[in-house]
Formats: structure tokens, sequence, C-alpha cells
């Protein structure tokens, strides 16, 4: 068995830095950013020249905000809390006010910035922007104005840019136009939480690692390819954010299309950040563009109506607080998409995702042509098992391989089986966020798991005739879901006409 912390402890230790999180008192700080930087400490993969700087929109004192964020990381560690690894961590943490509305504030974070440099030698900036969307443009306008952004005498500057990042094609066209004027690319670090995950990052080794695999990875020998992520929570206490997004905006264009583009991308050169985005964003660029007619009809958008999932009794969405009692926003989308290129020519991929489904689940499903089967007469076609490579995510991490064997006795008897690989059982790994890789990647400079410009512009002219159509139709085609199911009737029928099937979300 294998320990990843004993593979880490050989990864090289970063420059030194300081990390300014701007919406630090915030909850995505508290949840993932701080215990991320925590589990970081704890493997030793911090610089020893470190700083946190916290910014805060109210005058808060640093002893005050100390208090607040080990509050915090007690309550959302994924691993035990040792003090003197948090006494140290918050050891390097000052608080300081700015805010983009008062342009003068930013003197008080050009000023500790430069403090930092004079008592520690540390010049290198890394910019987290763990804030809304809306503050995007201007908190990086205010660093740019200040001169913060600029890279010179050898130092860097970092600016780490959290999802969605735009709305739509047009908004995020503008976002990254506004961006690049501050700015250049290796310097923007658009963040998805997705490819921090260790199964996501495997499905390249998986691919351009085997032999086995990537003979067979075309329209050969795939009939189709299932991406799945369903939740069991509900909306809850998000609702005035929800009907702004709808499960279409907050999901698709940024972890579906991402889990796309690695299953779907042509081999990189070279295992580089610029090979390998510029093949993820190929792949997504090759996504056909639909006609608003043909993305109603390759489309299913749905939304939950009240039910029990175990034993919580979810409520209506329409009655959830801050949402229109006649909403129309989707809580479940599942597209149909195609890949207009050599490889995957005639290969749908079916893309589904939802809230108060029936099972948390991510997965990815790359379903194999059924072979001929005209030897084994005396075998009902039924008893043939579908031939599936599944990459599982979440909730369990690992790859199974579904296929046929012959049942033991005297006949022969076809029944499907599965062979399973678990990354527990094979890797002892310390408990993370899922922050730590990517995190840890913006201060070492490898912005191989970040979306570039032109993959994130591709996303969204993928889905945008899809936004389109459902904004015109309004209510109509709107499917209704009891809540604790796995969705609407109507994404059944969306592979149906196909002679397709959804996998189930609450197998195993």
């Amino acid at each position: 068995m294998m320990n990843a912390d004993t593979v880490n402890a050989r990864e090289r230790i970063p420059d030194s830095c300081c990390f300014v999180i701007f919406g630090v008192t915030g909850d995505l700080s508290h949840r993932l950013v701080i215990p991320a930087l925590y589990n970081l400490e704890e493997s030793g993969l911090l610089p020893e020249k470190f700083c946190i700087i916290g910014v805060t929109r109210t005058e808060t004192q640093s002893k005050t905000l100390k208090t607040d964020l080990m509050k915090g990381l007690e309550k959302h560690a994924t691993r035990p809390v040792k003090q003197e690894i948090a006494d140290k961590l918050f050891g390097c943490l000052t608080s300081i006010h700015a805010d983009p509305s008062d342009p003068k504030s930013v003197e008080n974070l050009k000023a500790q910035l430069e403090k930092a440099r004079k008592d520690k030698g540390v010049t290198n900036h890394l910019f987290y922007l763990a804030v809304p969307p809306g503050a995007f443009k201007p908190i990086s306008e205010m660093l740019g104005a200040a001169g913060l952004l600029k890279e010179k005498d050898g130092a860097w500057r970092r600016l780490v840019i959290e999802k969605p990042f735009g709305t739509d094609l047009q908004s995020a066209k503008q976002l990254n136009a506004d961006l690049l004027k501050l700015a250049d690319e290796h310097q923007i670090y658009r963040i998805d939480h997705y490819l921090g995950k260790e199964t996501v990052q495997n499905i390249l080794v998986l691919r351009f690692a085997n032999g086995m695999f990537e003979p067979i990875w075309n329209r050969n020998h795939i009939d189709h390819v299932q991406i799945t992520v369903s939740e069991t929570i509900d909306v809850g206490t998000r609702g005035s954010f929800y009907e702004q997004t709808g499960a279409l905006r907050d999901m698709v264009p940024n972890h579906l299309f991402q889990l796309m583009a690695l299953v779907a991308m042509e081999p990189p050169s070279r295992f580089d950040a610029h090979s390998v985005r510029s093949e993820k964003g190929e792949a997504l660029a090759a996504i056909q563009t639909q006609t608003e007619a043909e993305a109603l009809k390759n489309s299913v958008r749905g939304q939950y109506l009240a039910g029990r999932i175990g034993d919580r009794q979810v409520g209506y969405y329409r009655q959830t607080k801050d949402v229109s009692p006649d909403s129309t926003v989707e809580t479940y989308a599942a597209l149909k998409l195609t890949i207009d290129n050599w490889r995957w020519a005639g290969v749908p991929f079916y893309l589904r995702t939802g809230k108060a489904l029936a099972a948390k689940r991510t997965e990815v499903a790359i379903r194999f042509k059924q072979a001929p089967f005209s030897m084994f007469r005396t075998t009902e076609v039924e008893r043939l098992s579908q031939n599936y490579l599944v990459i599982g995510i979440e909730p369990t991490e690992g790859i199974m391989l579904q296929f046929n064997t012959k049942v033991p006795g005297p006949q022969v008897t076809i029944d499907g089986v599965e062979m399973k690989f678990r990354y527990k059982d094979y890797f002892k790994a310390s408990p993370n966020t899922g922050y730590e890789t990517l995190i840890y990647d913006c201060m070492i400079g490898d912005n191989i798991l970040f979306q570039r410009a032109d993959g994130v512009e591709a996303g969204w002219a993928a889905v945008q005739p899809f936004l389109d159509a459902w904004k015109k139709a309004g209510g109509k085609g709107l499917a209704m879901y009891q809540a604790g199911t796995d969705g609407p009737e109507e994404a059944h029928e969306l592979l149906e006409r196909d002679g397709r099937r959804w996998r189930a979300i609450d197998g195993e």
C-alpha cells in the first residue's frame, strides 16, 4: 500500500509568498481554503517564508479574525487539528481592511505587503478571490490600478478566481477581456474544485498511461458516454443565488464540461499546462453547436417537488425562501451533445445534473459497443451485460469494469460481472478538502488544472443555445420530479428514444 503523504514529501516547496484572501470571513474560506492551507502546512508543503493577509470589508482586528478562522477550522477540518500546526499557520495571519468602493483603502494592503517584504523578504503575491462573482472585476481593477498585479524584478503575481466565471457566453468573454487588460493569461488561475479531485486527475493517467485503453477510446468501440453529477442536497438557503443561476449555469459549463474534456481530448504532445489545456479547449470547441429547436429536443430541464430523501423531508423548490412562487428555474438538467471530430463522430455524450435526487453520485461511464453474439445463440440477449468502464468520483473513488463471463456449470451460460478498484483499498492518503492540490499548484505556478480563457468561452458557447431556448420557452417544457427520485421521466425518454438508458443513480 502506497502512502500519498510520502509521495507529497518529495514535492518541491513553493516560493515564498503572501497569500492574500479576499472574502476571508466568508463560507468558502472557512470550509475549504483555510482547511486546505492547514493540510498543506501539516504536510510540509507551505514555504518557510509565508504569510496570510485576510482582506475584510469592515475593520477587523487580526486577533478577532484568527479566533474566527480557528473556530471554522475546528468545524470543517478533514483531519484532527494539531494546535502547533494551527498556531504556525495563523501566526503569520494579518487582517486588513480594503474595499473596491473605497480606492484609498488599497493603501492598507500595499502597506502590509511592503511590511512583509521588509520583515520577511517576501515579494511574491497570490491574490485569492473567495468572493461572489460580481466582485471579481472591481477587486481585480483595484489591484491593477494600485500596480499590485505587475510582475517585476523576478517576483510573480497570481490572481485566483472562483466559479462561476460569467453567466453566459457574452459575460464570460467580457470578464476575460477585462481581466486580460490587467494581467497576462499565465497570471490568471480560474479555479474549478472538481479538478482537484484525485479521480478526476486520474482520467488522464488512465487514458494515456495504459496501452490497453487508448486504442479503443474512439467511435469504433464506444457506443456512448454518460456523465452524472447528482446531489441529494436541495437548494436550501441559496434560493436567491439559484434563481439567478439554475442547474445548467451552476454545473455544466464548468464541472461537467471539465470531465467531458478530459474524456474527449486528444493525447497532448507533452504533459504540460499549455499542451493539456490546448487539447481540452479543442475538445470543447468541437462540441456541435445546436439550433434552438435542436437544443429543446436534446435537453430536459426539471424542477423538484416535495419528497423524502432518506429520513429527510424536502420541500417544493418554489416554496424555498427567496424563490419566486412561479419560478421556471431548473434544478435538474440533462443534455445530449455530440463532438464533431474524427474520434467521436456519431458518439453521443449524455450529461445530467440535479439537486434533491436519490443519491449523491459523480461518475463518468463509458459504454462500449455490444460484441457480436451469434456464437452464443442459446444465451438470451438480455443476459449479456453491457460493457461499461465507470470512473467513480463521488462518493466512491475508483474504477469499475463491467464485462461478461461464463457461469460455472456444464452449459455455456453467460452473465455480467464487475471488477472494481477503489482508491482507499490501495492508497493510504490523509483526508483532504480537494483544494490542496489546486492551491499548491497556484503557489508553484503550475496551471495545468486551471481553465484558460479559450476553454471557458468554448464551454459557454456550447450551452448558450440551451440557455436561449429555455429562456424563450419560459415555463413550457419544464418537467417536474419528486425529491428523492432520479429525476424527471422526460430525462429517461431522452435516452430511450436512442435505444439507451441511464445508469441507476442509486446503484452501487
